[in-house]
């Protein structure tokens, strides 16, 4: 009896129902809204598009754009905060403090990360690669020139790591690897003596080998063999390469917007977006007496079965 009379008495406590009192008002209060921070260099009527986008798919949490000039250390931002960044400047400003809040950046190749970080991966970034998984690039010429065996790749030193991997990539769908190092663009031999030994040539997000000024002369040199040129990037097929995986805008508002829904602690080290379309040329199609591709049907293909790190 007395056992019961005391558990009467630690039930009627006033500072047990005090503490039950707080708990139920703590497990009533909304979840707090999430203070996320984008920033860049400049501040351009396109950061502030998608800083405007991103707002309106998260109108619970605090969305804004700081240019990167008007930001303190990153050690002085609070842990809270859920910081994006936009650009290489804002990157480069991130990496020379190991302290301040979880970061992901957008608009990073794997080449820019190279020169930066190396292979290292910092416990505080969550790199999202901007430039196509090279799988994924792999997949699209298969899809496409189903009948190439050769994929010529050129290389400069800055995208010399990329070969291991490409080489494992081509391996799994029966493809494979003829590279040619390119050191000085205004020397033709090595991409003659590459389009001699290719069925196709894949281009590496290699903004020192395909840029504006080299453009031509690799274009024309491989449609005068009747070689399709696959990537780099959606730009270059503007340019006249014949097809590209890409990612936009609306892709990757999705992808942050996942992100964003989870604790920063799960974020992966580096990520290439799920999401993905598919930009081709018709009129480099024609010349090369491919049909017509219809780029949705395509990136669904590619889509089915893929798995990326």
């Amino acid at each position: 009896m007395a056992d019961i009379r005391n558990g009467f008495r630690t039930l009627n406590s006033p500072g047990l129902w005090a503490g039950l009192l707080l708990l139920a008002c703590l497990i009533a209060l909304p979840v707090r809204a999430a203070d996320v921070l984008l920033t860049a260099d400049d501040d351009t009527p396109g950061m502030q598009a998608f800083t405007h986008a991103l707002a309106g798919q998260r109108p619970k949490d605090r969305v804004r754009f700081v240019p990167l000039g008007e930001l303190p250390p990153p050690s002085r931002i609070p842990s809270s905060t859920r910081l994006i960044l936009l650009d290489l400047a804002a990157l480069d400003w991130r990496l020379q403090d190991s302290q301040g809040p979880p970061t992901l950046v957008l608009r990073v190749s794997r080449l820019q990360a190279n020169q930066r970080v190396g292979d290292t991966r910092p416990l505080h970034l969550s790199l999202l690669w901007s430039d196509p998984p090279l799988s994924r690039q792999l997949r699209l010429t298969r899809n496409l020139l189903p009948q190439a065996r050769r994929v010529g790749v050129l290389y400069g030193k800055n995208s010399e790591f990329l070969l291991k991997e490409l080489h494992q990539a081509a391996h799994q769908l029966s493809l494979e690897i003829v590279s040619e190092r390119w050191d000085n663009t205004n020397d033709s031999r090595p991409l003659q003596t590459l389009l001699s030994n290719s069925d196709v040539l894949l281009g590496l997000d290699d903004p020192d080998l395909y840029n504006p000024k080299t453009a031509k002369n690799l274009l024309l040199s491989s449609y005068g063999q009747q070689l399709a040129l696959i990537g780099p990037n959606a730009g270059f097929v503007k340019a006249g390469s014949l097809a590209s995986t890409y990612s936009d805008q609306s892709d990757w508002l999705a992808v942050l917007d996942d992100l964003l829904d989870r604790a920063p602690v799960s974020w992966p080290r580096s990520l290439y977006p799920n999401r993905f379309k598919v930009a081709n040329n018709p009129q480099v199609a024609r010349s090369l007496g491919i049909g017509q591709i219809d780029s949705a049907a395509v990136a669904t293909q590619l889509a089915e079965g893929e798995h990326l790190p």
